[in-house]
């Protein structure tokens, strides 16, 4: 089975489902008889669908200049004309979007060299007479102009992933197979792709408007990301655009994939929920069903401002690009993908910075999947809670937002430190270049209460490959606790990290290491599309001798849409096609107690996690193998048959000096 990469994050889940209102079988559109209709293509030529009467096969494709995968079979649709333009089949691109501009169309087809007609359906007559449905939606016809085929191009891409390559060229086999008079092996395929935007006749007495309640809901939880130059493939910000999409939005608010969010809301509140209550949702239906009125636009709220070009509040103090010139990704991820790229950037802090703010901003959205930053800090400058603490700085991954500290509190970047930047690529069938870059805000060291720490919780074993998530198994599950913690603090946010085959994740608050403790998030059904920062409503106290607790499952079998092999037992690994199980979570310590550890209490440290069984943050004589016993013995100084994190660090500086890590 091919692999399978997740696609420009969460662009695809946005707009692509199938669809409950297409109420006719795809199976009841072969054979009817298409009647000729005529079009303008983008620069005003009329064109005429018996203009090609003498051709035997002829394409028609449904296309959109805003839908994810309309963006992405443009291409390939030039290609398949090109191949059998001279066999005799003529290919035309039909526009129904009401949302779609003659100037977009125009930009549309220049982008992907479309050369045979590109024509406008203003009022969507012919998608009517034809019963094309979604973008993109290819009809094949006979000479006789009867359809023989009906449904996708391909099934290379799907809901929120792609393949290396597709199993199945459904349009491609069609036109082979009728160019060779036999008949089509299978007639009809299902579409998949996002509402084609109807025009539709408002009910003039709806009490509910799109310049009333709808924009100031859409400003609320939608336009941070649709609007221009986000993430989102269309702009939620003018009524025109918004009539377009009303029933692809009903549809996805429904199947509760927009807004994204999956944390259970009987587990904790959140100060970023951008979940949707009962009675907006209602009012989105009901907008819907009433055919999507306007309003008097007197009545639309101000529009929200935002910092040009960023999520940030405000304009970021410091710029780092990841690197000097553009990193190029290729057309195609090849069968092992495209691997991690790492950059180092040297920012050169020659003093400490307090960070109250980070965003990682990708260049190029359509192949970045995710950024993750780090400093890299001088030996000795490290500061852990819960017994971790990378200098992780900030992420961009499907569904995340800007990192803003509650007032007082702040990272810190010792001075001399790097910064690090890991970049995933997922190619999109053409070579595009990228240069992300990083934003940081600064604050001044004496407005500094608390210092911001990035823990996480993972299991050692499945870190180091001593198990693998088993072959066919739909609910895998895999457990990790923490170290103790070692100070009193703040809890933050939660960042759950799994791949492909991620199913669930649920973090606890326990008091002692193998009891159940409370419940802190559930996030029953994990997105990897939408790889959520789940900030804390009210910040929560944690003790000395507090535990976090995380159990992740996975779904490896054929059950799971996204899964690129239910048959192979799967690793560790970065690659997407491997797997992760990182709890990440953010803890505030008070600025007096986030001391930072010299390189011996870090080699201790790691030391120890790796024979810590019990989870406990110590090493007992029974957790030692018998080759380790003698330097067990050596390091336990006041003989009490376990060693401490710092009596390990203690002996590692007496037998090693000043040997680095």
């Amino acid at each position: 089975m091919q692999r399978f990469y997740y696609l420009i994050p969460g662009f695809l889940s946005v707009c692509l489902f199938t669809s409950s209102v297409f109420a006719a079988s795809t199976d009841s559109l072969i054979g009817k008889k298409i009647e000729n209709f005529s079009l303008k293509d983008f620069r005003g030529k009329t064109v005429q669908l018996n203009d090609q009467q003498d051709k035997k096969l002829m394409v028609i494709a449904f296309l959109g200049t805003e839908c994810p995968l309309a963006k992405l079979y443009g291409g390939r649709l030039q290609k398949l004309s090109d191949e059998f333009s001279e066999q005799g089949v003529a290919f035309y691109a039909v526009m129904s979007n009401q949302q779609d501009s003659l100037t977009e169309i125009a930009a549309y087809a220049r982008k992907h060299d479309i050369q045979f007609p590109v024509l406008k359906d203003a009022g969507n007559h012919v998608a009517d007479q034809i019963g094309a449905v979604r973008t993109p939606e290819v009809f094949l016809l006979d000479q006789e102009r009867k359809i023989r085929y009906h449904g996708r191009v391909d099934d290379q891409y799907g809901v929120g992933y792609i393949r290396d390559e597709p199993n199945r060229e459904d349009l491609k086999v069609a036109i082979t197979e009728l160019l060779a008079q036999k008949p089509v092996s299978v007639a009809s395929t299902k579409p998949v792709g996002c509402f084609i935007g109807r025009i539709r006749e408002p009910d003039p007495n709806s009490t509910i408007t799109y310049s009333n309640q709808i924009s100031r809901l859409f400003q609320k939880h939608c336009v941070e990301c649709h609007r221009k130059g986000e993430i989102a493939p269309f702009e939620l910000t003018e009524y025109q655009e918004v009539a377009g999409w009303a029933e692809t939005i009903a549809e996805v608010v429904r199947d509760q994939r927009m807004p994204p969010w999956h944390a259970d809301p009987a587990h904790g509140k959140f100060a970023n929920d951008r979940s949707l209550t009962k009675a907006e949702k209602e009012l989105i239906y009901q907008w819907v069903e009433n055919g999507a009125p306007e309003g008097d636009p007197k009545d639309l709220p101000a529009p929200k401002t935002f910092v040009t070009g960023w999520k940030l509040p405000q304009k970021p103090d410091a710029v780092f690009y990841m690197d000097d010139k553009p990193f190029t990704v290729p057309a195609q991820a090849g069968k092992r993908g495209v691997k991690y790229q790492y950059f180092t950037v040297d920012p050169g802090f020659k003093e400490d910075k307090w960070i109250t703010g980070a965003e990682a901003l990708p260049g190029n959205r359509a192949v970045v999947h995710h950024i993750l930053v780090f400093a890299r800090p001088p030996q000795g400058k490290r500061v852990r809670v819960f017994g971790e603490g990378d200098q992780f700085l900030v992420g961009y991954v499907p569904g995340s937002r800007e990192v803003m500290m509650h007032p007082g509190m702040a990272k810190k970047i010792p001075a001399g430190s790097k910064l690090v930047f890991q970049m995933h690529y997922t190619p999109i069938g053409t070579e595009q270049q990228d240069r992300s870059k990083l934003g940081l805000v600064f604050t001044e060291e004496s407005k500094v209460t608390h210092q911001v720490v990035t823990a996480q919780v993972i299991n050692e074993d499945f870190v180091r490959r001593r198990f693998k998530i088993a072959a066919n198994d739909d609910n895998f599950k895999i457990e990790a606790t923490s170290p103790p913690n070692d100070r009193k603090g703040l809890l933050l946010s939660y960042m759950p990290h799994m791949h492909v085959r991620g199913k669930s994740f649920r973090y606890e608050l326990r008091k002692t290491p193998d009891k159940p403790g409370e419940i802190l998030i559930d996030v029953p059904a994990f997105d990897f599309n939408w790889q959520t920062a789940y900030g804390i409503e009210k910040p929560i106290p944690i003790e000395i001798g507090d535990y976090i607790h995380c159990v992740a499952h996975y779904n490896n079998s054929d059950s799971n849409p996204s899964n690129p092999n239910p048959n192979e037992a799967v690793p560790w690994g970065d690659q997407t096609w491997h797997e992760m199980m990182i709890g990440y979570f953010n803890v505030a310590i008070p600025i007096e107690e986030a001391q930072e550890e010299n390189q011996f209490k870090t080699v201790a440290f790691r030391l120890v996690r790796r024979r810590d069984k019990n989870a406990n943050g110590k090493l007992e004589q029974t957790e030692v193998p018998l080759t380790e016993l003698p330097l067990f013995f050596k390091a336990d100084q006041n003989k009490d048959a376990v060693v401490t994190v710092d009596e390990l660090a203690t002996m590692i500086e007496k037998t090693r000096g000043k040997k680095k890590e």
